[in-house]
């Protein structure tokens, strides 16, 4: 249903200019109520808790599906936990409303702002024509890794291949998906989907696969929060398409983006692994920035069966050779890798670890990192958020330096680094470092051993470090200062584009396009 009367209203005609409609009305209330007398108005915003123990709430004789739609359903009613007032109202009145929704007076907020910012997608379109308001127009580049006209699961098994979202386009993979569902020495396809788009083609692929009799596994996370209608709607069209549609596992979520393509070639499995740091989700892919790892290292291949395996039968990996797989050999693995490097330290060699994530709350992780720090390791992390680490203090974590970058574009992606050169170990992750990550989901890192790759990934890692217009350096009062030197001027977000831009057109006139 359309709205009655528009949100955004001129003032006058080709003026530019707008006023809510709420605030209008707000403002003639007391032309409206004249039997009344308008003493105070405002607008209310109620915010509801969302968080639902759907696990402590199961029981095994239910369908999990329609379990999980029947609790979304309660959340419309689940108690009020904020109140939020456009403008100041009387005591007595919020006293009567803090009561009414039994919340405490410290959780009523007042906002100078608007409480529902979702006009400015209106309000954008109004303003189309000053182009000196809107950044320049990107759109994600065709990866100049992938040759046109050639299968891409061919390009896969002659080598390694990667893409950087937003700056390449997602089109390889969904074409890559496209080719399973139609080859006819593909077996299965098994994936995880954690958020897809409301008109998946990533899901439409994989109906495809199972509707030419493939056989098609798909671990649908239901509790991924507020995406949980769309997935259950998804899972309902996977399932009628013919596809195995599981749900995750009893006490942990599985964020972990993993797809693995199995071949039957002279009768043998092969297999074509991706591994991601985000969603498989077309729309974000254009919004976030992402990595997307396809392989046919085999022992990847094999380790990435095992995750399969293991969440079909309701439990979680134990061990892995290749892949780190939480909640059992990640957090441990890591810790493994930066004692080496403190043992690379002592012993004089050039140690570093370089991670970028967005979250840093693993206290193990975060102690092992000072205690590298204090062995003369040399730390670089990317945070776009939570860090609970505090950098620059002496005799504790004077060798560890932490940026945030927040840009037009959301940092996502995830990438450790352990050592330099050639020795140096290297993934991708779905995993940031919070113990939820780390212990309470099923999340996966993979290595990357192809050499270009590599060294693409510890490019774009010293870009981000050295960004001197989006960054901000946290110090060792706690507080994020603007990254200001007489560096040449790196917008990393920006520079990746115009990489991406450059490498298309190079591609093209190579082609003879």
């Amino acid at each position: 249903m359309g709205r009655v009367i528009p949100r955004l209203i001129e003032v006058s005609k080709n003026s530019g200019t707008y006023i809510l409609s709420e605030e209008l009305i707000l403002h003639f209330a007391p032309e409206v109520f004249k039997e009344y007398t308008v003493k105070s108005k405002s607008l209310l915003r109620v915010t509801r808790n969302a968080d639902i123990d759907a696990d402590a709430l199961y029981d095994e004789d239910l369908d999990y599906r329609e379990f999980m739609a029947d609790i979304i359903k309660q959340r419309k009613r689940l108690s009020p936990v904020r109140l939020e007032l456009s403008r100041d109202l009387d005591k007595e009145i919020v006293k009567k409303l803090c009561k009414y929704m039994d919340i405490e007076r410290k959780y009523v907020f007042r906002n100078i702002s608007p409480l529902d910012l979702s006009f400015v997608f209106e309000l954008q379109d109004h303003l189309r024509q000053k182009t000196e308001l809107f950044y320049p127009k990107r759109i994600p580049q065709k990866s100049a890794q992938f040759a046109d006209g050639e299968p891409v699961l061919a390009q896969i098994r002659e080598r390694d291949k990667f893409l950087s979202y937003p700056f390449d386009s997602i089109k390889p993979f969904l074409n890559m998906l496209h080719e399973a569902a139609a080859d006819k020495d593909v077996v299965s396809i098994k994936m995880t989907l954690y958020r897809v788009a409301k008109n998946s083609e990533v899901v439409n692929a994989l109906i495809e696969a199972a509707e030419n009799g493939k056989d098609v596994l798909v671990l649908v996370e239901l509790k991924a929060r507020f995406d949980e209608e769309n997935n259950i709607e998804w899972s309902r069209r996977l399932e009628a398409a013919g596809c195995t549609v599981i749900y995750g596992l009893n006490g942990f979520k599985v964020h972990s983006k993993l797809c693995l393509i199995t071949k039957n070639v002279n009768g043998n499995p092969e297999y074509i692994t991706q591994i991601g740091t985000g969603n498989y989700n077309e729309k974000t892919a254009r919004l976030y920035t992402d990595l997307c790892l396809m392989t046919a290292d085999q022992t990847i291949g094999r380790n990435a069966n095992d995750v399969f395996n293991a969440l079909a039968s309701d439990t979680t990996v134990k061990s892995s050779e290749a892949l780190l797989v939480a909640p059992n050999c990640l957090q441990n693995r890591v810790m493994e890798m930066i004692d080496e490097q403190i043992k690379l330290a002592e012993s004089g060699g050039e140690a570093y670890i370089g991670v970028k994530i967005n979250s840093l709350t693993d206290k193990k992780i975060i102690d092992g990192l000072i205690r590298a720090s204090k062995a003369g390791v040399k730390i670089e992390l990317a945070v776009r958020g939570i860090c609970c680490l505090i950098p620059g203090i002496a005799g504790e974590t004077e060798n560890i330096r932490v940026v945030s970058i927040v840009g037009r574009f959301l940092e996502h992606s995830r990438i450790y680094i352990f050592g330099k050169g050639e020795s140096a170990k290297i993934y991708i992750a779905s995993a940031d470092f919070m113990t939820r990550n780390t212990l309470r989901r099923v999340e996966v890192a993979a290595p990357v051993y192809d050499e270009r790759i590599r060294e693409q990934i510890v490019y774009m890692f010293d870009r981000i470090m050295s960004d001197n217009v989006q960054a901000r350096e946290l110090n060792s009062s706690g507080n994020y200062i603007r990254v200001e030197n007489d560096n040449e001027k790196n917008n990393s977000q920006e520079h990746f584009y115009d990489k991406a831009y450059e490498q298309a057109q190079s591609a093209e006139t190579i082609s003879g396009k």
